[in-house]
């Protein structure tokens, strides 16, 4: 057994060892980590090169489309006819039988037919329609960066928060131990109650509980950076106590409104939305106008074939004929040009009812752009909001860590004299660590309320995260969470 704790132990410090050597990863670092590893960017990427294709595939349709065509084969076919015909000598009719057999030892044929659109209002429409795909692919995949850029941060600070919070939650499970043994020597003496201890006690499994939780929230954050990025991470840049606590530029809340209705890119993938419903209706109405084709088409033909043709007398009265047999070549060639005008007359209602259907669409089409102007403008006032709460939060709890600290000496203090309790000793504990731990968080949500508010407004950039990075100068070791060895 004490083999077996050298041997973790060992483990534990080589493993703190590798991580305090290990260069600490920034925020811009990560991210770019996450621009090669992330799957969901990169399925934006292939979706955005996908789309793309819409614009040459509706130009196609208005370039000369050309198509050849030919077959070669031999064939054998043999036939059998009857006919009525008169004779001349009696002036009544009779039935005349023919049989027929053809051998073709070859035969080809081939063609081009060469078509050129004239007039389509439908395709010309399509190609107007495939700009706005392309510009709407683009827009979703811009979309996509700027999330990969939120979710990076949202991940990246959530672990320091995480870090931050087990940091806290093992200082007050410390202290609360400390408590404890002391409360346990003065027991002994008979300097205070028993109930003393079991509170003390009750603290410290409190603590110990809230470290377990600590722990587990801390590595299900690196598990989500992990997800984003594809890799681990064992040292992590965090903001220092000095962090600037900047208000957003411009100072204006209807500034950053603006700006969102006009460049958040989701309002700008659903204005694009509704030119492509609008297109869609011209397409549909086009079904009822007429189309007009130029076409010119070649064609030639050659067979080589030996045919054999036989008379005889159905009812078997008279023999035979003598059969005639023969070559029974051919060959042609055909030149074709033209116009091909096509004019829809009625088709059972079904391009009125598609024409009603895109009209409804394009009204859902017209109501989501409303909803996504809303939905960005709330977003937008949310984080711009959140910017000055958070900064004013962040500002009240560095001042709440200095008074529960100096409130938390004092109490001791008192308790040492006799004029506190040790429920007023644990009360001023669990204070100190709520106020920590609330401090730490509200640092990470003012950074991510900066975030929000520069992707509501469409103009977060990787610039912006570097703008960011630059206030992140304290390297944090994460500790290493190892399970228990088991017996």
């Amino acid at each position: 057994m004490r083999n077996k704790s050298f041997v973790l132990a060992c483990g534990v410090a080589v493993s703190l060892l590798g991580a305090g050597l290990a260069q600490a990863e920034n925020l811009l670092e990560v991210y770019q980590a996450a621009v090669k590893n992330d799957p969901v960017i990169r399925e934006a990427d292939a979706r955005r090169m996908a789309a793309l294709e819409a614009k040459p595939q509706a130009r196609a349709l208005l370039l000369p489309q050309v198509n050849l065509n030919g077959q070669i084969y031999t064939a054998n076919s043999d036939s059998q006819s009857t006919s009525q015909q008169l004779n001349v000598a009696t002036g009544l009719p009779v039935t005349v039988g023919y049989k027929s057999s053809t051998d073709v030892s070859q035969y080809w044929d081939y063609s081009a037919l060469l078509t050129q659109t004239v007039f389509r209002w439908d395709q010309w429409q399509q190609l107007k329609r495939a700009g706005s795909e392309v510009a709407i692919a683009e827009a979703n995949y811009r979309a996509a960066q700027q999330d990969l850029l939120v979710r990076v941060s949202q991940a990246y600070f959530g672990v320091l928060a995480a870090e931050d919070t087990l940091a806290a939650a093992d200082a007050a499970l410390q202290a609360f131990n400390r408590q404890l043994e002391q409360a346990e020597k003065r027991f002994e003496v008979g300097l205070i109650a028993i109930t003393d201890v079991q509170e003390s006690r009750a603290a410290h499994d409190s603590a110990t509980a809230g470290v377990i939780a600590a722990k587990r929230a801390l590595a299900s954050a690196s598990e989500a950076l992990r997800e984003i990025t594809g890799e681990p991470y064992q040292t992590l840049v965090k903001p220092a106590e000095d962090m600037p606590l900047d208000q957003p530029q411009p100072l204006d809340e209807q500034t950053w409104v603006a700006l969102s209705l006009e460049k958040n890119l989701s309002v700008i993938a659903a204005r694009l939305g509704s030119e492509v419903a609008a297109s869609d209706v011209r397409i549909a109405e086009a079904g009822h106008l007429p189309t007009v084709d130029l076409f010119a088409q070649y064609s030639e033909n050659q067979r080589n074939a030996n045919q054999t043709n036989t008379a005889f007398d159905p009812s078997g009265a008279l023999p035979p004929s003598p059969s005639v047999s023969g070559p029974a070549n051919s060959n042609a060639t055909n030149d074709v040009i033209g116009l091909r005008v096509t004019v829809p007359v009625f088709s059972g209602g079904g391009t009125q009812s598609r024409v009603r259907q895109q009209v409804y669409l394009q009204r859902a089409a017209r109501e989501k752009l409303e909803g996504t102007q809303r939905t960005a403008e709330r977003q937008t006032r949310d984080a711009y909001l959140g910017v000055l709460a958070e900064k004013a939060r962040v500002q009240a709890l560095q001042q709440s860590v200095r008074s529960s600290q100096t409130a938390l000496e004092a109490t001791e203090a008192g308790f040492e004299v006799g004029t506190r309790t040790t429920v007023d000793v644990l009360d001023a504990r669990r204070r100190l660590f709520e106020a920590q731990r609330d401090y730490a968080s509200s640092r990470y949500d003012y950074l991510m309320n900066i975030v929000k508010l520069k992707s509501a407004a469409g103009v977060m950039a990787p610039q912006d995260l570097g703008t960011i990075n630059g206030f992140l100068t304290q390297p944090t070791t994460l500790p290493v969470l190892l399970p228990k060895p088991a017996g």
